[in-house]
């Protein structure tokens, strides 16, 4: 009984699991077209309001009771800058 409630729990859970990591690839233009970021969730902002060689990282930091409040933070860029 017991083993046929866990099974579809692991396979939802498998599943979900590629979404959430591609997730953390985004790469937007402005802060503005980041929409429902979620908490944990990492876009990169190519805005250029960084120095040269990097890149802004918004993430969702912490849970509001008005929704995720992002955090903001400059990290090296890890390739070319993408158009």
């Amino acid at each position: 009984m017991m083993a046929s409630r866990i099974l579809p729990c692991c396979c939802f859970l498998l599943l979900g699991a590629p979404t959430a990591a591609f997730a953390m690839n985004d790469q937007v233009a402005r802060e503005q077209d980041i929409v429902g970021l979620r908490l944990g969730q990492r876009v990169l902002v190519d805005d250029g309001s960084c120095g040269a060689g990097q890149i802004k990282e918004v993430s969702g930091a912490k849970m509001t009771p008005t929704g995720v409040l992002p955090s903001r933070r400059c990290i090296p860029r890890s390739g070319p800058k993408k158009k």
